[in-house]
């Protein structure tokens, strides 16, 4: 019997990613993040979701991609996943919600050294789709100890 893979797909400039949709708690829109002073680089601040502060990251800073620049429909398209990582729940900002897909681990490849900038240390492999490569993270590798402590004050 075949083993299937769900994994929620996303967009982050023009690569696409997947985080396996076990470690997703929702998807929320786009929306105010508050700054947080003397924070990690690519942690933008934090949001209110219902009551619950939650640090937001954005992985295109912590991929060092270049920044973007967002049209009006760009920033439509744009949303927080909000994930549970190492029993903390963190947002990481994405371009683009794209779908639920369903894969089996058959067809996971080890991952190359480096693509697109992204050290494989924080990929768990990559799958080739008709299109592109998909690029499965590795959510308990994008953060170390030390970061998520710092994410939540306790450092």
């Amino acid at each position: 019997m075949e083993t299937l893979m769900s994994l929620v797909t996303f967009k982050i400039g023009n690569e696409l990613y997947g985080i396996d949709i076990m470690e997703v708690r929702e998807i929320v829109r786009l929306t105010e993040v508050t700054p947080i002073p003397n924070c990690p680089s690519f942690v933008d601040g934090v949001i209110t979701l219902r009551g619950e502060i939650i640090p937001i990251v954005d992985l295109g800073k912590r991929f060092h991609f270049q920044p973007l620049e967002y049209t009006e429909e760009d920033e439509l398209l744009r949303g927080i996943i909000i994930i549970n990582a190492e029993d903390m729940i963190i947002g990481v900002m994405i371009d683009q919600v794209n779908r639920v897909v369903n894969i089996s681990y058959d067809q996971i490849q080890p991952p190359p050294q480096v693509i697109a900038g992204i050290g494989a240390e924080y990929i768990q492999g990559v799958v080739k789709t008709e299109n592109n490569l998909l690029i499965i993270l590795n959510i308990k590798k994008l953060f170390s100890r030390y970061e998520l402590l710092q994410l939540t004050g306790r450092a």
